[in-house]
């Protein structure tokens, strides 16, 4: 079975095609700009280099158009039409309460979809236009929607209730909802078979740290605590994310800088994190390599970091009653043995050892501890795309 495995943002649209037999993937891209002059599509087939092609595209009706036409070209492509496409995993950010596991994209399933659009008001509004493209180019191949919040469901009510008004919680469903569910759900998973132990029998922490990051505590293949709350915002310091702040320093820098309700939200999303700390980048690349010579401002930058993620590991433990593998994912987890060390050094009461030279690997599935170390610390690079490939096939076969 070939799975396309769709992800719209506003003006963007990662693809890829996986053959669920094999899980390989046969072609991977990128549709940049979408409804932005310079619109353009990048393609890599399997084993060849990328193709970029500017071409205009004023909807994402037209970026799935460009996409199935380079899927399935002549010479270039890997299908030979669109009746070898069986079925489209759309990634949705949010589900809310309504969904606690990836779903066929009905037209119920949709309008609930709408429903919770307030709650992810930047990204639910993309995946609908991704889902309606899809349905208008390719209207009888199933498609399934799989949820960044769904793996989060299994979360008690201790865990997602915040401090404010119940009535607020009853009318308007503010509580925590966590997100990057698929990533914890895929690592979590792999993590167990490193282990060599029943997912059902591990309890494991897992940090996906990227320009987006958030900690995950997973009990016995449950989810049952994670950083991100309402929205992406809360939690670990990220790109251009504060995470975790005082809410009354809205008021405060309100006044002081005469901003409404927007501007404050904006400073938090877009200025903050470790573009706000470190004053001059939001790109964690930039501070690892300016770390090493010793740049005071990415120092700093890169201990605040370290610092809150450590915090995040010692709270999941107490709340698992214990730990059995920490494991680093995503672009800085996966990258960065700096980090994974740093972050490391505060956990020493776990009982960790780090082994330095499997730590400086990457790019495998890797227990990068001591066997002497009481708690395994991992790399497993994550691997959104064939989850929602596997959620998927289990639903559509």
């Amino acid at each position: 079975m070939n799975v396309l495995v769709i992800n719209c943002g506003s003006s963007s649209l990662k693809y890829q095609l996986i053959n669920s037999d094999t899980e390989a993937v046969l072609a991977k891209g990128l549709c940049e700009r979408i409804a932005i002059n310079g619109s353009r599509i990048v393609y890599q087939k399997a084993g060849c280099g990328k193709v970029k092609t500017e071409a205009p595209m004023p909807t994402h009706k037209e970026a799935i158009a460009l996409v199935l036409k380079a899927l399935t070209d002549p010479e270039t492509g890997v299908v030979k039409d669109m009746s070898e496409i069986d079925a489209v995993g759309h990634r949705i950010v949010h589900g809310g309460e309504k969904f606690s596991a990836a779903t066929l994209l009905t037209d119920e399933v949709i309008k609930a979809i709408e429903e919770c659009s307030d709650l992810a008001p930047l990204h639910n509004p993309a995946n609908l236009i991704g889902i309606a493209a899809c349905k208008a180019l390719m209207p009888d191949t199933p498609m399934v929607g799989v949820f960044d919040t769904a793996f989060h469901q299994t979360m008690p009510e201790e865990a997602y209730l915040y401090g404010l008004p119940i009535e607020y919680y009853e009318k308007y469903k503010v509580r925590r909802y966590g997100f990057h569910g698929t990533s914890h759900s895929y690592v979590s998973k792999k993590a167990a078979e490193l282990l060599g132990k029943p997912y059902d029998q591990v309890k494991t922490i897992v940090c996906h740290l990227g320009n987006g990051a958030s900690c995950c505590a997973v009990k016995n293949g449950k989810s049952v605590d994670t950083s991100m709350g309402l929205t992406p915002l809360e939690g670990l310091i990220m790109g251009t994310r504060s995470g975790d702040i005082d809410p009354a320093i809205m008021e405060f820098i309100a006044k002081k800088e005469n901003l409404d309700i927007e501007g404050v939200m904006n400073v938090l999303n877009k200025k903050s994190g470790v573009l706000g700390v470190s004053g001059y980048t939001s790109d964690f690349m930039d501070l690892e390599v300016d770390s090493l010579a010793g740049k005071p401002e990415a120092l700093l930058t890169m201990k605040v970091f370290a610092y809150r993620v450590a915090k995040y590991i010692g709270a999941y433990t107490a709340a698992m009653n214990g730990v059995d593998a920490i494991v680093f994912t995503a672009g800085l987890g996966e990258n960065n043995k700096y980090v994974r060390k740093d972050i490391c050094a505060y956990l020493g009461y776990l009982g960790i050892e780090l082994d330095d030279e499997l730590n400086a690997k990457r790019g495998e599935d890797l227990i990068v501890s001591t066997k002497d170390s009481k708690v395994a610390v991992m790399v497993i690079p994550t691997n959104e795309e064939l989850a929602i490939c596997r959620e998927t096939v289990a639903l559509v076969k």
